[in-house]
């Protein structure tokens, strides 16, 4: 509880004022002012105390005082709190304000109700204990809002060329793949294939390849043939002879024994001399018969196939068919791995040409001279075993080529039913993992990921407190309406609050609720022209009856009510006479409750029925008076000011009555007809109100006289006239001469006497 004010400095009309050190405020404690004189003033330092902010204080500085504000505030456990250099100490007191701002931050401003009324009004709502809780959401939700931006400047660095057109979730949560560079290549080239689906269709398989065989075996074996039957004396005469001749001297011997034989002569066709007696004939006709024709005729069937195996067309159509193997291998291997084809045709078939003529040779001379044993020499045989050696790598190479047709099958048949769009997806997938774990971007994206299961664990976070908070406001926003509506009713206001309930946006959250006026609502806003609304509906006392019974309900919900010291600023603006009973009476319930009410007002009615209301031990009165140019504390004394104009004039009769002496006589004449006008009209409120004269008023008194409608008796109206008709003479209004008009005292004290006689009846 504040227990005076030691010290206000520099702060609006107060210069240097200490007279509140010895003033001290009570459980209770009013605060009379006059307009200007520093009421709104005290009040914004008391606020500026609940809140701990300075500008209140500071937005009020003296203009033209010496120094910065200045104010110590005493409590009743002898701490002070202490407003200097625009900072308070560390004192903690608990105060909440009813003020214009408590209005206009908190409920509305003018006649509309905003955003920013319905987000406070939230926490006033939810009170000490809910704003905890929204406050501790509130906190989460801008952690999730760093944890977004932080978010979107590691995606950034994630570009769209590294996630190759991936979302960065989705590219960030790709799984890594083994032989990842095999299943790339196997999608390009799939790819590719399908963009080729007709030229593959069209595209022949590899072809097989291959060199002849060269049967030197057999060669060999014939070349060292000759006829086995033949005496060696003749055949070696007949190979001295065939020698001696030269060059196609055994065909020349041959085909004359043809001739011979032909003419069956024994004369020689040539020198026609016999030749029944030449030795050398004999050996002739011994060497070249049929078995030498059937040797000559194995020869020749050696060299048919073999000149036709190894013809010059056939090596020609080896080097066509390696120069179209390699376009189709060069075309099949963008699709599968193809065997380099490494092959010089030129070499191959130099050595093919060389081997074959090597052998041709020799089987020709063999067919000229059969008898003659031949073998292949050291040449013919390094070209041979050359070219086997070509022949071998040539086979294994078509081996390994042909084996690639059945892959060839599986791609004109995937080639066909492919789709370009699947395969160009699956592609650009493999190459996102590809990028996805390198090392720079793998980094980013473990970065990424981690701000994100951060996120996520705060986002948690702010589920659960967002279903505390929720739970709380459940229990709360009912409880508070329900207090509203029966503060509206002892308000005796014509509407009630409906639907008050709690909103999440963006921007935190905020109360909505609706007017119930005759059962239908009508709600806060409206943007349609003509709709009824809460600035169209409400007059300015519904408006700050619905204030204070915002105010009053909130402190009726707080847990911690019990220590609050309320400050209420001038609630009676715009309150009719019912609604200012109301307010007291509502006070006076809240000294109970709370640990100090403070109530400034610049109404002297109001406080002074406030006071006369409460408990007097619990009471203390402070009034601000001018002090020259400024403004100071002072002791108000609550009861003169209470006294009415009716108290005082029969207070100032009686005492004539009982003392007499130093009386005012004329003073005393002219208080009688207000005192029998102030009984009148509380007597007969309906006949006489504010502003009648008793004159008529008597007249209609005797016309109603033994009548059903007789309002006072005729002995009383009798006693009335006689007593108006004395006062009269003391008034402007019935007597020109009222100032000089003659008074006897016995006269006066016989009036004086008979009226307060008559108002006691």
């Amino acid at each position: 509880m504040l227990n005076n004010f030691s010290l206000i400095r520099n702060i609006g009309k107060f210069d240097s004022v200490d007279a509140g050190a010895h003033l001290n405020l009570n459980k209770l404690a009013l605060i009379y002012a006059e307009n200007g004189r520093g009421k709104t003033t005290l009040a914004s330092i008391l606020r500026s105390l609940g809140s701990k902010q300075p500008l209140p204080i500071i937005e009020r500085t003296r203009l033209g005082g010496q120094g910065s504000p200045h104010v110590v505030i005493r409590n009743n456990n002898s701490n002070s709190a202490i407003f200097q250099n625009d900072v308070w100490n560390n004192i903690d007191v608990d105060i909440v304000v009813f003020d214009d701002h408590f209005v206009s931050d908190n409920i509305y401003s003018g006649v509309e109700v905003d955003t920013e009324h319905r987000q406070n009004l939230h926490e006033l709502i939810i009170g000490a204990e809910g704003i905890l809780l929204n406050t501790n959401l509130q906190q989460i939700i801008e952690r999730v809002e760093l944890h977004n931006q932080a978010l979107r400047e590691k995606s950034d660095r994630i570009t769209a060329a590294m996630r190759h057109g991936f979302d960065v979730d989705v590219f960030c949560a790709l799984e890594n793949k083994d032989d990842l560079d095999q299943l790339i290549s196997d999608a390009e080239r799939s790819l590719s294939a399908a963009k080729k689906a007709e030229t593959i269709a069209q595209k022949n398989k590899i072809i097989n390849l291959s060199l002849p065989d060269i049967d030197t075996e057999s060669v060999n074996s014939l070349l060292e043939k000759s006829l086995s039957d033949i005496e060696a004396v003749a055949a070696t005469q007949v190979q001295e002879q065939i020698t001696s001749l030269g060059e196609g001297g055994e065909g020349w011997i041959a085909n004359g024994m043809k001739i011979i034989d032909k003419l069956n002569s024994s004369v020689c066709p040539f020198c026609k001399q016999e030749l029944s007696g030449s030795e050398i004939i004999s050996h002739y006709q011994s060497i070249f018969s049929q078995q030498y024709q059937a040797l000559k005729q194995e020869i020749t069937r050696c060299l048919f196939p073999f000149k036709l195996n190894h013809r010059t067309e056939l090596m020609t159509a080896f080097e066509r068919n390696v120069r179209k193997l390699s376009e189709d291998c060069q075309f099949w291997a963008e699709f599968i791995d193809v065997p380099e084809i490494d092959l010089d045709t030129a070499v191959i078939t130099g050595l093919w040409r060389s081997s074959y003529e090597a052998i041709n040779a020799i089987l020709e001379t063999k067919k000229e001279s059969p008898l003659e044993v031949f073998s292949l020499d050291e040449s013919a045989n390094n070209f041979i075993n050359q070219y086997r050696e070509a022949q071998k790598v040539v086979h294994d190479l078509s081996s390994s080529l042909l084996a690639l047709n059945e892959k060839i099958d599986i791609i004109k048949e995937g080639a066909a039913g492919s789709s370009v769009a699947a395969l160009e997806s699956d592609l650009n997938r493999l190459n996102a993992v590809k990028s996805r774990f390198t090392d720079a971007v793998s980094a980013f994206c473990e970065d990424y990921l981690e701000e994100k299961r951060l996120k996520t664990a705060t986002e948690q976070e702010r589920n659960e407190a967002r279903a505390a908070l929720t739970q709380y406001r459940e229990q709360v926003f009912p409880k508070y309406q329900e207090a509203i509506n029966r503060y509206l009713v002892k308000f005796n206001a014509g509407y009630r609050l409906d639907n008050i309930s709690s909103v999440n946006n963006r921007r935190g959250s905020s109360c909505n609720y609706s007017v119930l006026i005759e059962n239908i609502s009508v709600p806060l806003s409206s943007t349609e022209v003509g709709r009824p609304s809460f600035k169209t509906t409400l007059s300015s006392g519904d408006r700050n009856a619905l204030a204070l019974a915002f105010f009053f309900a909130s402190i009726e919900m707080n847990a911690n009510k019990g220590n609050i010291v309320a400050i209420i600023d001038d609630p009676m603006t715009s309150l009719d006479d019912h609604r200012s009973l109301t307010t007291i009476q509502q006070i006076n319930e809240l000294v109970i409750n709370v640990d100090q009410v403070i109530v400034l007002s610049h109404s002297k009615p109001f406080l002074c029925k406030l006071y006369g209301s409460a408990d007097k031990s619990l009471s203390s009165a402070i009034k601000i008076s001018r002090l020259g140019s400024s403004s100071t504390l002072s002791e108000w004394d609550v009861n003169q000011d209470s006294i009415t104009e009716h108290d005082r004039n029969f207070v100032m009769v009686s005492d004539f009555i009982k003392n007499g002496h130093d009386a005012d006589e004329r003073s005393i004449a002219a208080a009688l007809r207000p005192i029998l006008e102030s009984y009148v009209r509380i007597t007969c409120p309906s006949i006489f109100p504010p502003g009648s004269l008793l004159g008529p008023f008597l007249h209609i008194c005797l016309q109603r006289e033994n009548t059903p409608g007789q309002i006072i008796e005729p002995a009383v109206r009798s006693e009335l006239r006689s007593l108006l008709d004395y006062a009269n003479q003391f008034h402007h209004d019935t007597n020109a001469a009222w100032q000089t008009a003659g008074i006897n005292d016995q006269e006066l004290l016989d009036h004086a006497r008979r009226t307060i006689e008559f108002i006691s009846m």
